[in-house]
């Protein structure tokens, strides 16, 4: 199974790579919005299991969503003397509150799941907030005033670093040394030494982060790796906490080793919205 996840992140890397740095600003919103549609498919799994029309269907909502954010939110108008668009902004910030909520849920799961788990209203809610506000995130952080398509670019990577980061801390530290389980109701397989190790990988890239970035002081910096971070980790708990009670265990088969798209982006989903709204209120 590791090699097999191994093999298909060194596949989709390039490809990732590729789309972030070379694709200007419309096809790279029209490139992710394709990747949030297929995510969204698998979070109608979530809705109702088992349900083919449900699963096209949400997804066509979602893609429907989305072509209207970008009509009413074009390129021309997503920056106007460097103030985000209002539309983009409650978008952002209506993403950064679900994932204040999200912890509650996931804290107090299973109890939580009484008031949501058969509502297909409520966990149809709950996937627009996920994936919309990262979709908005991205193009955000691409399109940054005063920063040409390739710097842009580079706060994009910046917080796929840091997702990638802690993933990876939390995977070889808890592997190693990890005894106290972190939230066993939802992700029994996660432990606390996991975690502080992951924070501890984006603890040092924040610090490399405020040495490469003149304007970004080292509190600044650790502020948006730390918080970035822990948000990474919540969004692969959350995603968790639905599956869960979903009882499935991958979203989806599309990335062998990885299962499907969510379970690929679940990370990223919480990360790119917290980011962007710390990194905008920052001032940066």
């Amino acid at each position: 199974m590791l090699k097999q996840r191994v093999l298909t992140a060194l596949c989709l890397l390039p490809l990732a790579l590729a789309g972030i740095f070379m694709l200007p600003l419309p096809t790279f919103a029209l490139a992710v919005a394709a990747i949030i549609v297929l995510a969204a498919r698998e979070w109608g799994a979530l809705i109702r299991p088992g349900d083919q029309l449900i699963k096209g269907a949400y997804a066509v909502a979602v893609a429907l969503l989305l072509g209207a954010l970008m009509v009413l939110v074009p390129e021309p108008l997503l920056w106007v003397d460097q103030q985000l668009h209002p539309l983009a902004h409650g978008v952002l910030l209506a993403g950064g509150l679900w994932w204040v909520a999200s912890l509650l849920l996931v804290l107090s799961y299973p109890k939580s799941a009484r008031w949501w788990h058969r509502s297909p209203w409520l966990k149809s809610l709950f996937g627009q907030l996920t994936l919309l506000p990262c979709f908005v995130a991205l193009v955000v952080l691409k399109s940054w005033p005063g920063l040409d398509n390739l710097n842009g670019a580079y706060l994009v990577l910046a917080v796929l670093l840091l997702v990638w980061g802690a993933d990876t801390g939390a995977y070889f530290v808890g592997k190693a040394i990890g005894k106290n389980k972190l939230i066993p109701r939802v992700s029994p397989g996660k432990t606390r030494e996991g975690l502080f190790g992951g924070m501890a990988v984006c603890a040092l890239l924040g610090l490399l982060g405020a040495y490469l970035v003149p304007n970004l002081s080292v509190v600044e910096a650790l502020a948006l790796a730390l918080i970035t971070g822990l948000a990474s980790a919540l969004g692969d708990l959350t995603e968790s906490m639905f599956k869960r009670a979903a009882d499935i265990k991958d979203s989806g088969r599309l990335l062998p080793g990885h299962g499907g798209i969510l379970d690929r982006i679940d990370s990223v989903t919480a990360a790119m919205p917290v980011f962007a709204l710390l990194y905008l209120y920052f001032g940066i």
